[in-house]
């Protein structure tokens, strides 16, 4: 007897004017389930076969996806089962942080395919969209080398920088980019690559390359604990990033912390900046988090200290966005070395009570994410595929008739 695989879709909708959706419906169900036939294509996204049929021959004409081979399963017919081609679409994902500007070039599957870095300064963003451009342009050389009519398939840029977002007292405040955020940088982006730059904070990009290739992959509501030069969070709420009014959902960083003596912040005592304050190490250092990571193999006294301290408050941050959020895991990712992450996540067990304590569960409450240094921009890069190919219901009801 054959086992009926569960296929995760979006819904698709058989009324007229629905043809862009139904695509992007298409594209997101076989980036989530991999190779599937178009008839568990119709039954997984209430499409009719005929739709599904006529949007497959599309999508392959176009050179978004492609025919397997055909598979035999039980006594059945066989099948064909279809895949995304990765070289159906590129973008570019920047993480501009305050040392650094890292450049990826992602494919339609949110897979690396080049990257470059270089140093930036937090003060200097005219200097720095400089660097910019001329990173992007040896990583469209890179493509267009690969093949003549790839670098036509970049579908746009996307741009992640630390939070918080159009916040006038961080204008003195020297643990944000404020020269960067006063910079007409969207306009400048645009100007210098011909892309259309999307601009968001780090949290949220890390969650998008979560959501794509990560462990959030198979959840719809989830929340990403980022840990950076800053530290915040990126939310996942059914199936979609939320970002809220000013793009600052999430930034938990500026949640009060009791753990360090006097009044203070969640970023003041359990991110990078702060480990880097506590162990006197200068950020800038091109091999921080080699040093970092050998550190914590050491058991370092200094480091151990601020692990402990900032453990604590995080393990009340996650009883908080437990609370709130309902989530079904909480990931703890970002752009720093796997083994810190681990120690923190050994260090806040056991984890505080919280509405989702006693709840079966597939997932994890806490698990280990993305930590890569790569991961924010690869997110970042990831964001123009999933604004240009997922599924929007909000531009589906934009399109209907009001109704009186």
């Amino acid at each position: 007897m054959d086992v009926i695989r569960s296929i995760r879709a979006t819904p698709g909708t058989n009324q007229d004017g629905a043809s862009a959706h139904n695509r992007r419906v298409i594209i997101d169900a076989l980036r989530i389930n991999g190779p599937i036939s178009r008839a568990d294509l119709a039954r997984a996204t209430s499409l009719t076969k005929q739709a599904v049929s006529n949007i497959v021959e599309q999508l392959a004409n176009e050179g978004f996806i492609k025919a397997l081979p055909a598979v035999k399963r039980g006594r059945g017919q066989p099948f064909t089962p279809y895949q995304l081609v990765p070289e159906g679409a590129f973008a570019v994902g920047l993480q501009i942080d305050r040392y650094v500007v890292r450049a990826v070039m992602v494919d339609f599957l949110g897979q690396p395919r080049f990257r470059a870095q270089a140093a930036i300064s937090s003060e200097a963003p005219e200097d720095g969209v400089e660097i910019i451009s001329t990173l992007i342009d040896g990583l469209r050389e890179k493509l267009a080398a690969s093949a003549p009519d790839w670098d036509q398939r970049i579908v746009g840029l996307g741009v992640a920088m630390p939070g918080p977002f159009g916040v006038s007292a961080n204008a003195h405040n020297k643990w944000m980019m404020s020269a960067w955020q006063s910079y007409p940088l969207r306009e400048k982006l645009a100007e210098k690559t011909g892309l259309t730059p999307e601009i968001q904070n780090d949290a949220a990009a890390s969650a998008i390359a979560e959501r794509m290739v990560g462990a959030a992959n198979a959840v719809d509501n989830a929340v990403c604990l980022f840990l950076g030069f800053g530290i915040g969070t990126g939310l996942i709420l059914n199936g979609d990033i939320f970002r809220g009014a000013n793009g600052n959902a999430g930034e938990i960083g500026m949640a009060l912390a009791p753990c360090v003596d006097g009044e203070t912040t969640l970023e003041h005592s359990a991110s990078l900046a702060s480990l880097y304050s506590a162990l006197q190490i200068d950020p800038a250092l091109p091999d921080i988090y080699a040093r970092v990571d050998a550190l914590v193999q050491a058991r370092d006294p200094a480091l151990e200290k601020w692990v402990i301290c900032a453990a604590e408050d995080l393990r009340r941050s996650i009883q908080l966005l437990e609370n709130l959020f309902d989530p079904e895991t909480i990931i703890f990712c970002g752009g720093a070395p796997q083994s810190l992450v681990s120690r923190l996540i050994d260090e806040m067990q056991p984890l505080l009570p919280s509405i989702v304590a006693d709840q079966e569960r597939s997932v994890p409450r806490l698990q280990l994410g993305m930590t890569d240094p790569w991961s924010v921009a690869q997110g970042a890069a990831v964001e123009p595929i999933s604004r240009t190919f997922d599924p929007r219901y909000s531009a589906l009801w934009k399109g209907q008739p009001k109704v009186d």
